[in-house]
């Protein structure tokens, strides 16, 4: 096979790397705890636990889980929270325990986190006490495979008196935790007291070992659980590091993790692959707030941040984080979404480090595709191929294509995911026999192997680097009385990229705008809630009666 890209690649980039380097992901982390013992692993709100510690309290974490809970391995456990110190202990002590990790976006409403729970048969979930009544909400039906839950509250892990006040003034003062009923939960910090009493029972896993369900619409609105293994994972650690091994320290870096840990983007290059390299993650709780977040990394020095293209447009866009220093500043990765142009130019304005595209999916663990570390400017692409990954541009025939074509990108490596979870039609539908995942992007790739994306996968919409798929879209806001036919497609936004924009047919011509937005924010997380609406007579159709989406695109 023809890999041009390896031409490109930059001086110590091997084109391969050796999967059997490491067994599992916990092999990974107990090697830097080794390394790293009191180098800062984590900080949140102030609080800083290092390395040595995390690996105590994620073993406390696991022990509660094997031994209070009693869960076998292999059992799922659902972590819903944002980026605070309990993520990683949660996170890492599930994986030690031979267990498998389900992500859950904190936002999500009780019909989404319903469907998740019941279709990944979760028996535990970790949960920020702001959205416990969301899971109150939940049918018992599909928290039925429930057997502990576990709240947590957002000053937990904080020093006394500190922890006091800060769950105080969220509670209290900010009213930012509904009421909420869920009789028999256990206290975060209650199951690291109870599992320190035990000792660890060690779980020898396989690459061949589920890690996580990492739920993703994939190419339909249905949300399925990719499942990544430890194989997925590690490999995907060794790949990245090797990308950018020449652009970082070990045990010097400290990395800005505003992208939520749930997020596979964030989940893997900073969660796993900093935490590799024995960096120290700032976690930022609420990114949203900019001023607040331009604060905190003005305490810190900081070297690198991972993001989307909408989180460094807003940075670039505030008075006070241009007047921060960015001398020690190495590495600014985009991903989760398309990097434009104009962002990428002020961002290297302002910082004077260039803002480096990549390329990924959940299927892909995410990264395949990146740009050289050692690139000076913006370049309109994805990137190379990764270290043992091959890339292909097919034609609608599997036909593979030359250079300078567009067609379907296919994707190949250890870290393609191993299938969707308890859904085999799907993943055939996506994972061939020959390896290659289709991505449904088109893409073209040059002569010397860079791949640029021509064109999204063709109906999905990207909200701030978060997939939302019309189908779902569009079925929510058809169960509504007043609405006949419904079609949803992405337009652009000068904010968050994309936005939701549907066109309605009335069933009831008294219905309005206003009407379609507050029925479709009862029923689904805010960035999938349409920002226009657009009511039609009728909407264009196929000779079979299917809805032409395409049709309804801005020209």
């Amino acid at each position: 096979m023809d890999r041009p890209w390896f031409e490109s690649y930059p001086q110590g980039v091997p084109h391969d790397i050796d999967v059997h380097e490491f067994g599992s992901i916990p092999e990974v982390i107990a090697r830097t705890v080794e390394r790293f013992p009191e180098r800062a692993a984590f900080i949140n709100m102030g609080r800083s636990i290092s390395y040595a510690e995390m690996n105590r309290l994620s073993d406390a974490f696991a022990a509660y889980l094997q031994h209070d809970l009693k869960l076998q391995r292999g059992a799922r456990v659902a972590l819903m929270m944002p980026n605070l110190l309990q993520y990683p202990i949660a996170l890492f002590g599930v994986l030690k325990a031979g267990m498998v990790v389900v992500n859950v976006n904190p936002l999500y409403t009780p019909r989404e986190l319903g469907h998740q729970l019941h279709d990944a048969g979760a028996e535990a979930i970790v949960i920020l006490a702001n959205f416990a009544h969301t899971l109150e909400k939940v049918s018992a039906a599909e928290k039925a495979s429930l057997k502990r839950v576990i709240i947590t509250e957002v000053g937990d892990l904080l020093p006394i008196p500190k922890r006091w006040l800060v769950n105080l003034v969220v509670k209290h003062v900010k009213k930012m935790v509904p009421a909420y009923s869920l009789p028999g939960h256990v206290p975060f910090n209650s199951t690291l007291a109870s599992g320190s009493k035990h000792k660890l029972t060690p779980v020898v896993l396989t690459h061949d070992d589920i890690a996580f369900l990492q739920y993703t619409g994939g190419t339909t609105g249905v949300a399925k659980g990719a499942m990544l293994t430890h194989g997925n994972i590690v490999a995907n650690m060794q790949q990245a590091h090797a990308w950018i091994k020449d652009a970082v320290t070990e045990g010097e870096e400290m990395i800005i993790t505003a992208l939520p840990l749930y997020h596979i983007f964030s989940l893997t290059a900073n969660g796993m692959v900093f935490t590799k390299i024995g960096a120290t993650n700032l976690l930022i709780t609420n990114p949203r707030d900019i001023p607040g977040f331009v604060a905190e990394i003005a305490k810190y020095p900081v070297t690198c941040m991972t993001g989307v293209n909408t989180l460094f447009n807003a940075l670039a866009n505030n008075e006070a984080f241009a007047k921060l220093d960015f001398k020690r500043w190495k590495l600014a990765l985009g991903g989760g979404m398309a990097v434009q142009h104009a962002v990428a130019d002020k961002w290297k304005l302002i910082t004077g480090v260039p803002l480096v595209e990549a390329y990924g999916l959940t299927e892909t663990s995410p990264a395949a595709v990146i740009n050289p570390m050692t690139l000076k400017e913006y370049n309109g692409m994805i990137g190379l191929p990764i270290p043992s990954t091959d890339a292909q541009i097919r034609n609608e025939d599997g036909q593979v294509l030359p250079a300078g074509e567009a067609g379907e990108l296919f994707l190949k490596g250890p870290q393609v995911m191993k299938g969707y979870w308890q859904r085999p039609e799907e993943t055939a539908k996506v994972l061939g026999a020959d390896g290659y995942l289709a991505t449904g992007d088109v893409a073209v790739m040059s002569p010397a192997g860079f791949f640029r994306i021509a064109d999204r996968k063709k109906d999905m919409v990207l909200v701030s680097g978060f997939n939302v798929y019309p189908n779902e879209v569009e079925d929510v806001i058809a169960e509504h009385p007043g609405v006949l036919e419904v079609a949803c497609i992405g337009v652009p936004d000068e904010k968050s990229g994309e936005a939701v924009k549907v066109f309605v047919v009335r069933k009831d011509n008294k219905l309005t705008e206003q009407d379609i937005v507050a029925f479709a924010r009862e029923r689904l997380t805010n960035y999938k809630v349409p920002r226009q609406v657009e009511f039609r007579d009728q909407l264009p159709k196929s000779n079979v009666g299917k809805i032409l989406r395409r049709e309804l695109r801005p020209k």
